[in-house]
């Protein structure tokens, strides 16, 4: 059997591993990129809305969960602005908003077609729905699945988040097999569940998208907040503020610990604001109901959820209740507890935490330190991102850097075909 031979085969055509490719193949490389889904790039449409949010201006060590300064130790190397002039290169002109970065189109199909024919042009070689069911080295290079022979190999998988889109781990049992180790993959940016007892009030809210904080709270003591629109649903909360704070959330419930969060409804308005507003009007509309005399402040259905925490009938007016049970409930806007019980699965997920053990790769260059002639790149390592393009950064200039160095002149031999025996 003879056996096609690569420079460089990255494993995944995502946005980590075209990236990889394009770089390694600007380098005069023979370059192979093998995906096991009919297309490529399927995650990248995905985005940002489908508008692809791809980088960010403020980048910092912060705006990552794990691993924060090592991933800017990587993305000092092809930062946001070498990013932004690499998709003008190809392109892709951009427009910025409040940071967020995205092509000037809006479409994130146009990024993600940009990104296949420039790869098609450099003249890489996009194999197709081809699953890979082994690898091992050799003396000559890494053996994949009795058809290729690669000198260097880059993963750029991804994890298990929206496996539809062919994220589905399915690498990892080989990545083990291989000797590299994984930290627990568990989903991130995603939707929180609710505690049963809270069913009847998340359906009263459900549906409602509002402006507020979610902090979340775990033995006691903070360990995350956000603002922006929290997404009320029948199952608990969404929202981007919501995905911030879940990496949090999602390790500690994974470790058997209890989470609740606090939801400020109004965080615009201060308390004694607030309670000088009920001073004011409460004797004057004792008519109203109270999902009237707060419809201007706050959403109908929130209040219904509100009341019906306090056991409270929204239907019922001012003048049923006495001052300070308003002044409770408008507090219960500003202080929502709610009990988290879980979260949704990994194809609700964006992104993952966890990962390849970033213990054990070079950060200079992407390599396994244990494992020579293998890189890793994108999401598939230990390191994620909050909201805001942060994410598809680390792809870029992870990508970036396990090509650019897995293709280095003197990490690569000429190509050759070989027969399976040499093998």
């Amino acid at each position: 059997m003879i056996y096609k031979y690569f420079d460089c085969v990255v494993i995944g055509g995502g946005a980590a591993g075209l990236m990889a490719a394009i770089t390694a193949a600007r380098q005069h490389r023979n370059v192979a990129i093998i995906e096991h889904t009919p297309k490529l790039g399927t995650k990248l449409l995905q985005t940002g809305n489908g508008k692809c949010n791809f980088t960010n201006t403020y980048m910092d060590s912060y705006c990552f969960h794990e691993n924060g300064s090592k991933a800017m130790q990587v993305i000092r190397q092809f930062d946001e602005k070498q990013t932004i002039r690499f998709f003008e290169s190809i392109g892709i002109f951009s427009k910025e908003k409040n940071g967020y970065v995205y092509p000037h189109s809006e479409t994130s199909f146009s990024l993600r077609d940009a990104l296949i024919s420039e790869a098609k042009q450099l003249g890489i070689h996009c194999i197709m729905s081809f699953v890979i069911d082994e690898i091992y080295s050799s003396s000559t290079g890494f053996k994949i699945n009795q058809h290729f022979i690669a000198k260097k190999i880059i993963v750029a998988t991804g994890l298990k988040a929206a496996p539809k889109t062919g994220s589905d781990g399915s690498i990892l049992p080989l990545i083990q097999a291989m000797g590299q180790p994984i930290v627990d993959i568990l989903p991130a940016l995603v939707p929180l569940e609710s505690s049963p007892p809270f069913k009847k009030i998340c359906d009263l809210m459900a549906g409602v998208r509002s402006f507020g904080q979610v902090t979340a709270y775990c033995k006691g003591k903070k360990i995350a907040s956000d603002t922006g629109e929290i997404q009320y649903t029948d199952y608990g909360i969404s929202g981007i503020p919501v995905f911030q704070i879940s990496h949090h959330v999602v390790k500690q419930l994974h470790k058997g610990n209890q989470v609740y969060v606090i939801i400020d409804m109004i965080p615009d308005f201060s308390e004694k604001k607030l309670m000088d507003y009920i001073e004011r009007h409460y004797n004057k509309y004792l008519y109203k109901t109270i999902e009237d005399f707060f419809s201007g402040l706050i959403h109908t259905k929130l209040i219904k959820g509100v009341a019906k925490k306090l056991g409270y009938k929204s239907l019922k007016t001012l003048g049923e209740y006495k001052k300070q049970d308003i002044k409770q409930l408008i507090m219960e806007c500003k202080q929502f507890k709610m009990d988290i019980e879980g979260y949704k699965s990994f194809d609700r997920a964006q992104v993952c935490q966890g990962g390849v053990d970033m213990s054990y790769i070079d950060i200079h260059t992407m390599q396994s330190t244990l494992i020579k002639g293998v890189y890793f790149a994108g999401e598939l390592v230990d390191i994620d991102g909050i909201c805001g393009g942060y994410n598809l950064q680390w792809a870029w200039s992870s990508g970036y850097v396990a090509g650019y160095h897995a293709a280095r002149k003197d990490c690569c031999e000429k190509s050759i075909t070989v027969k399976s025996d040499s093998v």
